[in-house]
């Protein structure tokens, strides 16, 4: 407990150089202030002493910053359409997963949920088994690699490899939809 605080006192001690270090090398506030709370819990993490807190701190965010600008970031789609603007991925989630009130919608709905079902019968087992499980039965991946003793890293490149075919498989179909 004695360690804890003075682990503590030293993050308090250099807790504004950190966050203005973090602040300068990222987007935006609320991406530092992620980044700040990230590498604290990893500090309170840490099994073994951590001699210097201040330069175990910065190099922390340092490789943290540089992990977050390796991933791929996706646009959300909603950034493309003013906010007066009509989704047409919002009017698409409600008919297909709310209640469908015309024939059109009814058919539409029916029409994506066969397209999706007949995608996930084209999936190789391996990659069915990890999309199906982890997306619509909630196991987390670390239980399914449990359950199936097969490696984390293994599981989340089928699940990788079957979102890119559904995606591809069903891109045409959603293209339709949302032109009509």
């Amino acid at each position: 407990m004695a360690e804890d605080s003075l682990v503590m006192s030293a993050l308090s001690a250099c807790r504004s150089r950190l966050q203005a270090f973090i602040r300068g090398r990222t987007a935006t506030r609320a991406d530092a202030d992620d980044i700040l709370q990230d590498i604290t819990v990893q500090l309170m993490k840490v099994e073994q002493p951590v001699e210097n807190v201040a330069a175990w701190l910065f190099r922390a965010a340092r490789n943290e910053m540089i992990d977050r600008g390796r991933k791929k970031r996706e646009l959300p789609f909603s950034d493309f359409f003013a906010s007066d603007d009509t989704l047409p991925e919002e009017e698409l989630s409600e008919i297909l997963f709310g209640e469908t009130e015309t024939p059109e919608e009814a058919y539409l709905s029916e029409l994506f949920w066969e397209e999706l079902s007949d995608a996930l019968a084209a999936l190789p087992p391996a990659q069915y088994e990890a999309f199906v499980k982890t997306e619509l039965y909630d196991y987390s991946v670390n239980a399914l690699a449990q359950e199936t003793g097969v490696s984390v890293q293994a599981l989340l490149s089928r699940k990788h490899k079957a979102v890119r075919y559904l995606r591809l498989r069903l891109r045409a179909l959603y293209e339709e939809i949302v032109a009509d």
